[in-house]
């Protein structure tokens, strides 16, 4: 499966975390000491995706740079080991791995934005990450979904088990049956009302497209809040092609929202074995 090409939506304004954002990208945010889109990328590279396609705003030159920086080693006062860390520090991307980056004139969904990309993907399959969705997993979840495509005329689209009353916030599926892991979707609904929810099943940012997703993204009309929806080019994918929804394992943290991105600072800082018993020391009082 040709499977190495990977879009990674990044122009959004990021306006929940205003003032913030107002010079950073969101994606640029850190979760300790790595930016949420650092996180993405490295997932993705574990899955064995070699292609990196990131669709940009003009005003977001800090992920470019993030990635492409080249630290000048000939300052006088470096020792060696120094020298060796900052220059491992700025080894993100492996040389066997190549970046693309692709301006998006104007935030008109996530939908535009894949689009975008049409040209660098090419006549292949490709995966959609949203860096918004930090999951913590033993297995990336990209990995993860990787194992179960072998059809590249198919879809998988990652879900998470939520409250019904949290269903405005996700596109939803619709399905006639479940199955381990894998369940082939029937429809998907864009942030529908708890009671017109067809299904607990929210749909997280992690995607596996076939190519025909363009086409049909080229064909939609403007939708919910006014954007491009990924959600009406997925339905209308549906009528034919198989999609299925991958139940991942981890644990997903919404860094789009700041109660999300609050809980995500607090749990990797957590998992830091030289400072993890003083934060819980402090959290407790504070409690």
């Amino acid at each position: 499966m040709n499977l190495k090409k990977v879009v990674f939506p990044v122009a959004g304004l990021g306006s929940r975390f205003l003032p913030a954002t107002k010079a950073i990208p969101k994606e640029m945010l850190p979760i300790i000491d790595k930016p949420l889109i650092q996180y993405a990328v490295e997932e993705a590279i574990d899955a064995g995706f070699n292609e990196l396609i990131f669709i940009t705003g003009d005003t977001k030159r800090a992920i470019t740079d993030h990635f492409d920086f080249k630290p000048d080693l000939n300052i006088s006062n470096l020792t060696k080991d120094k020298k060796i860390f900052i220059s491992q520090m700025h080894r993100i991307i492996p040389d066997h791995v190549s970046c693309q980056y692709i301006i998006q004139d104007e935030p008109l969904g996530l939908g535009h934005a894949i689009l975008q990309a049409k040209e660098a993907v090419g006549e292949d399959p490709f995966a959609v990450v949203l860096a918004d969705d930090l999951i913590d997993a033993k297995s990336g979840v990209l990995k993860q979904m990787i194992e179960h495509y072998q059809d590249k005329n198919s879809s998988i689209i990652s879900v998470q088990k939520i409250k019904k009353s949290e269903s405005v916030n996700y596109g939803i599926i619709e399905f006639k049956e479940g199955g381990e892991n894998l369940i082939k979707i029937t429809n998907i609904v864009e942030k529908p009302s708890p009671e017109n929810a067809p299904s607990n099943f929210g749909v997280v940012g992690r995607y596996i497209f076939c190519n025909k997703i363009f086409s049909l993204l080229e064909k939609i009309s403007v939708g919910v809040d006014n954007e491009i929806q990924l959600t009406d080019a997925i339905k209308l994918l549906l009528e034919t092609s198989p999609i299925y929804s991958y139940e991942f394992d981890g644990t997903r943290y919404d860094c789009g929202t700041k109660l999300g991105f609050t809980k995500a600072n607090i749990a990797f800082a957590l998992k830091d074995r030289e400072n993890a018993n003083k934060l819980k020391g402090f959290i407790k009082d504070l409690l």
